[in-house]
C-alpha cells in the first residue's frame, strides 16, 4: 500500500474528511501519473521495433465522377450558358432508329387512314 493511500485510510478513520478527500485526490494523481509513466516508457521502447508493421494503403477503386461544366454568371447572380441550345429534348426513344415502330404496339392505332 502507498503512503498515499495509508494516509487517506488514516484521515478518514480519524474523521478529518477535508484532509481524507486531499489525501484521495494525492493518491489518486500518483497512481495515474505512474501508469502513464509506464505506458509512456513502453511505447518509447516499442515504438521503433515493430512486429507488425504497418500495412500499405490500398488504391481507392471508385472511378473519380464527372464534374458538370460550372458556367458563368453575370452581376445578378443568373447562370450564362455557355453552351448554346435550342431548347428542346435530345432523346433518342425509338430502339432501332425509326420513330414509328415500336415492337408488338400499332403506334398509328385510332388514327384515320389517309
Amino acid at each position: 500500500m502507498s503512503e498515499e493511500t495509508k494516509a487517506f485510510i488514516d484521515k478518514l478513520a480519524a474523521g478529518d474528511n477535508a484532509g481524507a478527500g486531499d489525501a484521495f485526490k494525492d493518491a489518486l494523481r500518483v497512481k495515474v501519473g505512474q501508469t502513464l509513466d509506464a505506458h509512456r516508457k513502453d511505447m518509447a521502447g516499442n515504438m521503433f521495433n515493430q512486429a507488425n508493421p504497418i500495412p500499405e494503403a490500398e488504391a481507392h477503386s471508385d472511378p473519380k465522377p464527372e464534374i458538370a461544366d460550372p458556367g458563368s454568371f453575370d452581376k445578378e447572380g443568373n447562370v450564362i450558358d455557355t453552351v448554346e441550345k435550342d431548347g428542346k429534348a435530345e432523346l433518342d426513344l425509338s430502339q432501332d432508329g425509326t420513330a414509328d415502330t415500336m415492337v408488338g404496339v400499332d403506334v398509328n392505332a385510332g388514327e384515320p387512314n389517309s
